[in-house]
């Protein structure tokens, strides 16, 4: 009898860490950079490396049409000027969709900007950048985006930083109806990445190298054959991020993660856009 009460916990615990726990083999491939993309630990654990020959990414099996998506990322420590960490959403095509994390590496001791961008139907210029109120280096930490009808939302930690509203009734185009992607990439883009490419990259500090784990994902996953998997005719036990928003704890917290750190918003900038901000900036 103990045998086989041991033996059902044993059952629970396996169901629980397959449905839950994230698995890099199962959810990525490693699509370039020639052994460069790695996978530990039974799939808990991916690391992306630079040098000066290549980088390297890696891409989701899977697409998705919305979805709540959280990355633990550990950024390249050290003096990482002109390296480029990206963890991003995109559909393919000229006229594609994208949901940008970027963080900019700098030279050591000095932060990391983390730049934001959102493209639609091909057209990005939505950049807001950020430093962090933290070392990213030093340890993991969640990088989170939400993609539902309502917005785009960016996370770190669970604090929402930005947040992109669907404002398709007023004419302006909202990534909606192009199935997306997950990608990751550690690049060299030493000609812009830190300050505006005046500091290039150390090439003697390499190999530069990102870590990633504990992916988690809510969302609606998308086949050619049979459209997304949070239809009607397949309904999901939890799809309540679907339907998730902002309190107004959350737009305080965006209004104080603006206020002390962001240093960039393509909707203030008046010397970029002189015929006029773009249309949804007023309302955004």
């Amino acid at each position: 009898m103990l045998s086989k009460i041991l033996l059902g916990f044993l059952l629970i615990a396996f169901l629980v860490e397959a449905t839950f726990a994230s698995n890099f083999y199962q959810d990525f491939n490693i699509k370039w950079g020639d052994g460069r993309g790695k996978i530990f630990n039974n799939g808990k654990l991916l690391t992306l490396s630079l040098d000066k020959a290549s980088g390297s990414g890696f891409q989701s099996k899977s697409q998705y049409l919305f979805g709540k998506i959280d990355m633990q990322i550990k950024l390249v420590p050290g003096n990482s000027a002109g390296t480029v960490t990206t963890y991003y959403l995109s559909s393919l095509g000229d006229a594609h969709d994208e949901i940008d994390f970027e963080f900019l590496g700098n030279l050591s001791g000095d932060p990391y900007i983390v730049h934001t961008n959102i493209y639609t139907l091909g057209k990005g210029n939505r950049e807001q950048q950020f430093y962090l109120w933290f070392d990213p280096t030093k340890d993991f930490h969640t990088y989170s985006i939400l993609w539902n009808p309502l917005s785009i939302i960016y996370y770190v930690d669970g604090t929402p930083i930005r947040e992109f509203k669907n404002l398709e009734s007023k004419g302006i185009p909202f990534p909606s109806s192009q199935a997306m992607s997950i990608y990751s990439s550690l690049w060299d883009a030493d000609n812009w990445a830190t300050r505006g490419g005046l500091v290039k990259t150390d090439w003697a500090k390499a190999p530069f190298t990102a870590s990633y784990s504990n992916f988690n994902i809510q969302a609606c996953v998308w086949t050619s054959s049979s459209g997304s998997s949070c239809s009607s005719k397949n309904p999901s036990s939890n799809q309540s991020w679907l339907k998730q928003s902002l309190d107004s704890t959350g737009q305080a917290r965006i209004r104080w993660v603006q206020k002390h750190y962001m240093i960039y918003n393509y909707c203030t900038d008046t010397k970029r856009f002189p015929q006029g901000l773009p249309p949804e900036c007023p309302l955004e």
